[in-house]
């Protein structure tokens, strides 16, 4: 019901305020007339992409956090959006290419490429891995990402104009083409969430206790991946990249459904849409005329959230 009442606010509100039987008109019986052209050609792309990359982002961070038994994880705090986000600059702007059919395909490599070396450099050294370790690691190697991909911005003006507003994590401009470009991989990325679903329950107990009670930890992991790879690399490449909806998301659902990870996955699925639609309507309307990216406004909120979880007590343990 939120979801649903979100959705009509996305096509009614923003700089310019359209009523409600204007938005049925468009949805229903567009005639490319009055308000209607603002909410069938700018407003309902808009709401498709914030669905999408919100389920995107809900579902990765949640398979993270489950596979990784680490509380703290999200594909933004650990580094994996400014990899593909990297990826993506580079390809547009040394390569060339311009459209998301191309460039999609260098988010996946480059959030692929940000888990690998999050991880190798979480575990390197002989102290023990732990949640903030890893988060740590994460916040290093994206900060590094991050430094490379401005570098390659201010080299090809013309990359860093195009780049200017995706790259603050905003949903506006976009064509429906874009939404549909990325629903076949955010489709399959969710498909492999409900196989491994039953899994992550196991593999919460730790490797050792999960092998023992017959739980394929190498096969829950590598879809898991696979999975997070497809979601996060397909928001990132639409979007931009969008931090801390990962993060609240999976917090906030547990609060209600317990630490069953199929429920928290389960809930995830419209709780992830809800936050970023949420956040773009705010930034629609927090400095009218103009108006602020949802990627800053889940920043704004999701940055206390981390710090707050950061100071809970048992954070540091694995």
């Amino acid at each position: 019901m939120l979801l649903a009442v979100l959705c009509v606010a996305s096509l009614a509100i923003g700089t310019q305020t359209v009523s409600l039987p204007t938005v049925w008109q468009a949805v229903t019986d567009y005639q490319n007339v009055g308000d209607q052209w603002i909410v069938h050609e700018l407003r309902i792309p808009r709401t498709v992409l914030a669905l999408l990359v919100g389920l995107a982002l809900a579902l990765s961070g949640t398979l993270i956090q489950a596979v990784g038994r680490n509380p703290l994880a999200d594909s933004e705090v650990l580094g994996i959006n400014s990899g593909a986000a990297l990826f993506v600059v580079c390809a547009i702007a040394l390569l060339g290419l311009g459209g998301i059919w191309t460039y999609i395909w260098f988010a996946f490599a480059g959030a692929l490429v940000a888990m690998v070396l999050v991880y190798l450099v979480g575990m390197s050294g002989r102290a023990t891995v732990t949640p903030v370790r890893v988060l740590l690691a994460g916040v290093a190697v994206g900060a590094v990402m991050d430094g490379i991909g401005f570098a390659v911005r201010l080299g090809h003006p013309r990359a860093f104009d195009n780049m200017r507003f995706w790259d603050a994590g905003a949903l506006d401009g976009r064509p429906l083409d874009v939404a549909l470009a990325i629903s076949p991989f955010i489709t399959a990325g969710a498909v492999l969430c409900l196989v491994v679903s039953r899994s992550l329950n196991v593999t919460a107990f730790g490797d050792d206790l999960a092998k023992a009670l017959g739980g394929n930890v190498v096969r829950t992991q590598v879809l898991s991946l696979i999975a997070v790879t497809l979601l996060a690399g397909s928001a990132t490449a639409a979007a931009g990249p969008i931090g801390f909806v990962g993060l609240m998301v999976p917090h906030a659902v547990r609060r209600f459904t317990g630490p069953d990870w199929r429920w928290i996955l389960a809930y995830s699925v419209v709780c992830g849409p809800a936050l970023l639609l949420a956040a773009d309507i705010i930034g629609r309307v927090v400095i009218r005329p103009a108006e602020l990216p949802a990627g800053l406004v889940t920043a704004f909120v999701g940055a206390p959230v981390l710090i707050w979880l950061i100071r809970r007590r048992g954070t540091d343990r694995p």
